[in-house]
């Protein structure tokens, strides 16, 4: 190694101490007492067996026998697969148990010894009974052997066993010819001084119960069961089913081991359980808050409505925001849901205090230039909008005029929106363009349409976009790297006005939207398939949102007034009638606010 002068000879595998696991080269580099050298875990013996004579040994080896109706299962790896799942749970008799009366190990016996010579430290022995496995893959062999020399390294280190460790690393790792960047920071150690090195091999020994660990990383599957292992398969089936169920729409705490899972119908929002009526004209926009407590809509009445969601899930208005002079055509929730914006059509745009109510400030350009869309930064410390001039303008909250940008725009900009980390700002900027604005390496990517965009709105994840189009098509786009098109939804109406979906349901799963046709509309998201058809609205259907923290509760709003609140189909059909008819709110007895 070049600073330290290599006196001992080899290190030798001929010859070992069983008491602590290290071969001697020299009557003085002996380890210590066996009580200095105890580094192993209890969690060691998940991964023992319990001994088995040679002839119940040898019938679980030979076994191939198979189990299911299938007849794929091999019988002595359902076994095994069980038995160390036993000793994983902290079933030892049970484990040691099983493998008596089946007669099947839980390991062969040359695994069994090499896994009990890693937990006693024998160092030497368990990189010659490694080669005895009979492993065909060359590399794992090296990268094993090296993690073992490794370990023989380090606890040398730490028993100021310096000679003896330097022997490991020149005759026994170097020549392995693997993982040399960690090579020379183990021979860094002998730089330092030898009692400095000692100090850094206590600080770095690795636990034995690590070195276990790591192998089963390295060694195959069928040398070594991977812990967890039929865990792992009943989460696969799990996730399997899941995934295949058209419908699934509940949480991973309901699925069950007891039956196939299979969702209905009846998990999608599919009933009428509420009617608002407190607009008094069409109702163009509405949107959950982000902690699912809230609802706001906005309307053509010039008014927009926070609506609190109750313990029983039912909506009371907390507060009625009245000050615009013109439609209010979209109302959004900040990042920490304490205060919405407002958009009134080319008029300002307004910032309301949820709790009280009141307007907290106004925001507008002057000259005649009104706002057609809003937006919040992403740290909610301040707005964007989307001006009738073409030009997108960016103010604090105090209303200073952080930014404003015309660029190469040629219509107005109807949809606008940040991501959550504030690096992506999404906007329309021609007809049939979408602009993914880099703000920090400021360069912009396109998503080119075939036709006009009307709308669009980003996933939670901010890594897809779904866009409404003129040609009564959504598409979903992947925004991830060159944007591409995942999916397209059809079946749902428009032809002349503002159509808004949302994204919904368990892991955001479906795509809703609303339709001229006066129904809401429900798409598997991966798939396309048109799912369900939701009649009741007397009017167009401009806007629909699905609750962030509820998967049962969706809104529509629509031309006719009102606001629909969806959810279970748990109701009789006869008394279906009865109980929406009780459950609308008519504005007259709920207390309002007018914001100023």
């Amino acid at each position: 190694m070049g600073v330290v002068e290599d006196t001992e000879p080899p290190l030798k595998r001929a010859k070992r101490d069983e008491t602590n696991g290290f071969s001697s080269s020299s009557g003085n580099s002996s380890v210590r007492g066996s009580s200095r050298c105890s580094v192993t875990d209890s969690s060691l013996g998940d991964l023992m067996a319990r001994p088995l004579t040679s002839s119940s040994s040898s019938r679980g080896d030979d076994d191939d026998t198979t189990v299911g109706s299938k007849g794929v299962i091999k019988k002595s790896e359902f076994v095994r697969i069980i038995t160390r799942t036993l000793y994983s749970l902290g079933y030892g008799k049970a484990g040691a148990m099983l493998e008596e009366e089946s007669g099947i190990p839980l390991h062969r016996s040359f695994v069994e010894t090499f896994l009990q010579q890693v937990k006693e430290g024998k160092w030497d022995e368990s990189v010659v009974t490694l080669h005895r496995i009979g492993l065909l893959d060359e590399k794992a062999v090296k990268s094993a052997s090296f993690l073992l020399l490794e370990q023989k390294f380090l606890e040398l280190l730490r028993f100021e066993k310096i000679a003896d460790a330097l022997g490991t690393l020149r005759n026994e790792i170097e020549p392995l010819r693997i993982n040399t960047k960690r090579v020379h920071e183990l021979a860094s150690s002998f730089i330092i001084s030898p009692s400095a090195s000692s100090g850094l091999g206590k600080e770095n020994v690795s636990s034995r119960s690590k070195v276990l660990e790591e192998l089963q990383s390295l060694l195959p599957a069928s040398v070594i069961i991977p812990e967890n292992r039929l865990e792992t398969l009943v989460e696969n089936s799990l996730h399997i089913q899941r995934d295949a169920c058209v419908f699934h729409n509940t949480l991973d705490s309901d699925l069950s081991l007891y039956s196939d899972h299979q969702c209905g119908k009846h998990q999608i929002p599919s009933q009428t359980v509420q009617i608002l009526e407190s607009h008094t004209d069409e109702v163009w926009f509405l949107q959950f808050s982000h902690n699912g407590k809230y609802l706001a809509s906005s309307s053509k009445d010039q008014t927009a409505i926070i609506w609190e969601i109750n313990a029983d899930g039912h909506m009371s208005l907390k507060h009625k925001l009245v000050g615009h002079q013109k439609p209010v055509t979209a109302v959004l929730w900040s990042p920490d849901d304490r205060q919405v914006l407002t958009c009134g059509a080319e008029e300002v745009i307004r910032r309301w205090d949820v709790d009280s109510g009141d307007c907290a400030h106004t925001y507008e350009k002057g000259g005649g230039i009104g706002p057609i869309s809003c937006g919040w930064y992403a740290d909610g410390k301040g707005i964007i909008a989307g001006m009738t001039d073409r030009s997108i303008c960016m103010w604090d909250l105090d209303g200073r005029e952080m930014e404003c940008w015309k660029g190469q725009r040629t219509q107005k900009v109807s949809d606008i929106a940040m991501t959550d980390d504030g690096k992506w700002l999404v906007s329309v900027c021609k007809d049939s363009v979408i602009s993914l604005f880099d703000r920090e390496a400021t360069f912009e990517r396109l998503i080119e349409e075939e036709d006009t965009i009307t709308s669009f709105s980003l996933s939670n994840d901010n890594k897809y976009v779904l866009v409404n189009l003129q040609n009564q098509e959504i598409r979903l786009w992947s925004i991830e790297g060159d944007p591409k098109i995942v999916t397209r939804y059809k079946g749902h109406k428009r032809s002349r006005f503002l159509i808004r979906s949302c994204f919904g349901g368990y892991e955001q799963g479906f795509i809703a939207s609303g339709s001229e046709d006066s129904q809401v509309y429900i798409w598997h998201r991966s798939t396309g398939k048109l799912i369900i058809e939701l009649p009741g609205h007397a009017g167009a259907v401009n806007c629909v949102s699905w609750s962030p923290t509820n998967l049962h509760m969706m809104a529509s709003a629509s031309d006719d007034g009102t606001i629909r609140i969806w959810g279970l189909d748990r109701i009789n059909p006869h008394n279906q009638k009865k109980q929406v008819q009780g459950s609308s709110s008519n504005g007259v007895v709920l207390r309002q606010c007018n914001g100023n």
